[in-house]
């Protein structure tokens, strides 16, 4: 069984603002890492690569020129037998089910961010969209959150954490 923590929307640096303790300890203790996009400096991502586990990450709306040029728009990746897609926005959640299908045919789920708000839902035809929310800045969201995934035998189960 395959481990992921996942995040999306740290928009670090900014002002005095980290990743909390709890988030570090569980991305320590990953697998791997996935982040949605918004990391925003390169630093971050450095920062997540010093943690130990391999980042997984695509670019968001508000990264600079340097991650740009690093990360990919979008991603898929096989875990534990699972294909997992991941990109930043998935767009209007008004047919998001259907669109993520047409994007990314063999996915087993996606991970997407830009929103803050997480959801973790199923289609029809077993596609998982799961977004982590944000564990730095919550917007409309009632709590600072972040992801956790097991993958095996070709399947894979989110699981969202409350970080306050």
């Amino acid at each position: 069984m395959t481990r992921l923590a996942i995040i999306s929307d740290t928009h670090l640096p900014r002002g005095g603002r980290s990743l909390p303790d709890r988030c570090v300890d569980l991305l320590r203790g990953a697998d791997a890492i996935l982040h949605a996009g918004d990391l925003v400096s390169t630093g971050v991502l450095d920062a997540l690569r010093a943690l130990g586990p391999p980042v997984h990450a695509v670019c968001g709306n508000v990264d600079e020129p340097a991650l740009a040029r690093e990360l990919p728009e979008q991603l898929e990746l096989e875990v534990g037998g699972a294909r997992i897609a991941m990109v930043h926005d998935s767009g209007a959640a008004a047919g998001r089910m259907a669109r993520m299908r047409r994007r990314f045919p063999d996915a087993d789920a996606v991970v997407f961010g830009h929103s803050h708000i997480p959801l973790h839902e199923t289609g029809p035809d077993g596609l998982q969209l799961f977004n982590p929310g944000s564990p730095t800045d919550r917007r409309r969201a009632p709590h600072h959150t972040m992801g956790l995934a097991h993958a095996a035998d070709g399947a894979v189960r989110f699981e969202l954490v409350v970080l306050d």
